[in-house]
């Protein structure tokens, strides 16, 4: 079966003088009939490039399920009266939300369990069902759970009487999928954020429960480059509006036992100022980068708040990131960076102590803890060899208990190595590598292939974390490595400021850097190793795809944002307004020229390329499926190679692909044959 090929229909962008002819422009006609024809084909055309190595996707997903525990059930969150968790069933794709009401922990297995919102049937009939928000009310009595069937960030807002099992007649639509929905202490309202028409989260309402009037709309962001999230003080007792961009932060606060009362501003926004606020004590805390790139901790007592007067409690360090807190009645935890890793550190009002931890790389973060007024605190940890892992942490002693370690069958971790390397940029950074193998599959002397996986954008990190779906890539002899590249904010928030806006390439050849350093080393070489890279690591995989091509024989690319001028241009496009300060505005023609020299889709010349697998979703709303639509077709237009590009899209899902657990696996399982087979592991 030959590629599919789209028609060419010339429609020219002129900025700055410079005319740039787009011939698959086009291919954005979402309700054209030949879109849909199209990208139809070339779903047939993947499936045919891939049908002969259908046994081998079916081993693979086969071996993926058998890491899986099926029947598994998470830890346990005290809330007040009950303890709040979800559990899977064997052959069922989606979770089981449920709680037992019991005194302590230690009691729970002689309580009822009371299933609260089983999502396989809500998803029942369904190609795709997300649910993301679950939030009981304060008194424990309604549900307020966010649900959405087309991949869009776009959900409804449904309310759930918890004691009759009724759905009531608020239902919401429009309600952005996340960071999005807050109960008044009463639990009479709802506060919640709507999306604009490019699905930027804009407006706050305040709603009545049983109310059949119009909600009552409290704030409008009209700066384009702003969004509106909302979230309930870990005391409760308090509401923070939280209008942000990628550099600038505005907060408002109300108390929540106060729904019609009037939000505080606790700092107008200044241009390049970053704060984030909490409650505790007596006080509210706040992390700022006023004084320091890395940020620093400090105190207001509540009723000075609006006033502008904070005391410092931990001053900026060079070398300690200080990110999210969490405040405990007696303790404040603070969740951060040091050393190239996830660090946390626990405040008693006078000492700051950090956690330890016995393994060289890892990840740590706190658990979902909901309970203020405790001693165990919730600490989540795990690493490339270690599956995610929940500790009680006494907050009076600092002790650690195990409560679970996810269960992972047919593994042994023993089997397993993790380790860093470094490699060294064209500006002499260093580049840190995490790598993660069997020993006993490698060979002294003899090159291994590799599976390098990047990110580097919007200060997101790409931390070694445990991936039980990678085992199937390491018992087959490959090597799983993480580029932590500039864009992320692994090596501190500077890391990040360094690949971004007119530092961007930074990305893309540290990528290149790492691949070099695996080859140098002898850890591998070009024809055995795969790149990988989703969303905006898409992009870089665009970029080092077209600045490098002779050093992959492979490059997985998911949703890849590829067209980064053309949609940058278009601020109809969700959220490219909001991306501004991360890309740049081509409106500047500094940045338009800068973006333009990378821009994979913009770039595509004819000369060889790598074997390429892209993925997309018809309903993504933050990379458009006619970026990587239009991005293959230039590509097989240009190259001068025979090397197979396939394209698939998920006719009925948006950004994360499938939904369901299973059917996730099965996609990722397609990929890993596709890539496995071109560079020899072909069972």
């Amino acid at each position: 079966m030959i590629p599919p090929k789209a028609a060419k229909i010339p429609h020219p962008h002129t900025l700055h003088g410079d005319v740039r002819p787009d011939d698959y422009y086009w291919l954005r006609e979402r309700e054209n009939p030949a879109v849909i024809a199209h990208l139809t084909a070339e779903n047939e055309y993947a499936d045919s490039v891939v049908a002969p190595l259908e046994p081998f996707v079916a081993t693979l997903a086969d071996e993926m399920r058998s890491h899986m525990e099926e029947n598994d059930t998470s830890v346990p969150v005290q809330d007040g009266p009950y303890f709040y968790y979800t559990r899977t069933r064997e052959g069922q794709q989606y979770p089981i939300y449920a709680r037992r009401r019991a005194p302590s922990r230690e009691a729970l297995d002689a309580a009822p369990e009371d299933v609260l919102l089983d999502q396989n049937e809500r998803a029942a009939g369904k190609a795709f069902l997300s649910i993301t928000v679950v939030q009981p009310s304060p008194d424990h009595r309604l549900l307020a759970f966010l649900e959405n069937d087309t991949g869009t960030d776009r959900y409804t807002l449904y309310v759930k009487d918890l004691q009759t099992g009724a759905l009531l007649s608020d239902v919401i639509p429009d309600v952005f999928l996340y960071g999005s929905l807050a109960w008044s202490l009463d639990g009479s309202c709802l506060f919640y954020v709507t999306t604009d028409a490019a699905q930027r989260p804009y407006r706050l309402y305040r709603h009545r429960l049983g109310n059949t009037e119009p909600d009552v709309l409290l704030y409008e962001e009209t700066d384009n480059t702003f969004t509106v999230h909302l979230r309930t003080a870990r005391s409760g007792r308090y509401l923070f509006l939280v209008t942000a961009s990628s550099t600038t932060s505005e907060i408002h606060v109300l108390p929540a036992d106060s729904p019609n009362g009037t939000w505080t501003v606790v700092r107008p926004r200044t241009h390049g100022i970053e704060y984030d606020v909490e409650h505790w004590q007596d006080a509210f805390v706040m992390l700022t980068n006023e004084d320091g790139q890395n940020f620093s901790l400090r105190r207001c007592p509540v009723d000075r708040v609006g006033q502008g007067r904070w005391d410092t409690v931990l001053e900026s360090s060079p070398t300690r990131y200080l990110q999210n807190m969490a405040p405990f009645s007696s303790h404040l935890v603070i969740s951060g960076r040091e050393g190239g890793l996830t660090q946390i550190w626990t405040y008693d009002g006078a000492e700051l102590h950090q956690l330890t931890w016995d393994e060289p790389l890892y990840t740590v973060d706190l658990y979902d803890n909901r309970a203020y007024v405790t001693d165990e605190v919730l600490v989540s940890f795990e690493s490339l060899v270690t599956p995610p892992t929940v500790y009680g942490l006494s907050l009076a002693t600092g002790e650690r208990t195990q409560l679970k370690r996810q269960p992972v069958p047919h593994y042994d971790s023993s089997r397993y190595h993790e380790e860093r390397v470094w490699a060294t940029a064209s500006d002499g950074e260093r580049i840190p590598i995490s790598l993660v193998y069997r020993p006993d599959l490698r060979h002294p002397g003899e090159p291994s292939p590799v599976w390098l996986y990047g990110y580097g954008s919007y200060g997101a990190t790409s931390d070694p974390e445990f991936r039980a779906n990678a085992l199937v890539l390491l018992d087959r002899g490959v090597i799983f490595a993480i580029a932590h590249v500039r864009g992320g904010s692994e090596m501190g928030r500077a890391w990040y400021d360094h690949g971004k806006l007119l530092e961007k390439r930074n990305t893309f050849t540290d990528f290149i850097a790492a691949g070099e350093e695996l080859v140098r080393s002898g850890l591998t070489r070009p024809e055995m190793l795969v790149a990988e890279g989703r969303s905006a690591g898409g992009l870089l995989m665009g970029a080092v795809t077209n600045l490098q091509p002779d050093l992959f024989a492979v490059v997985v690319a998911g949703v890849p944002f590829v067209d980064v001028v053309t949609t940058m241009l278009d601020d109809s496009i969700p959220l490219t307004s909001l991306e501004w300060e991360e890309w740049g505005n081509p409106a500047d023609s500094t940045y338009y020229a800068y973006m333009k020299s990378y821009s994979p889709y913009d770039n595509v010349t004819n000369k060889a390329y790598p074997h390429i697998v892209v993925t997309t979703g018809l309903n993504d709303p933050r990379v458009g499926y006619f970026e990587p639509a239009k991005w293959v077709q230039r590509l097989r237009e240009l190259k001068t190679d025979q090397h197979d590009i396939i394209l698939k899209t998920h006719m009925g899902a948006g950004h994360g692909g499938s939904s369901g657990r299973y059917d996730r696996q099965r996609e990722l399982a397609m990929q890993y044959a596709f890539a496995l087979a071109r560079i020899g592991v072909d069972s």
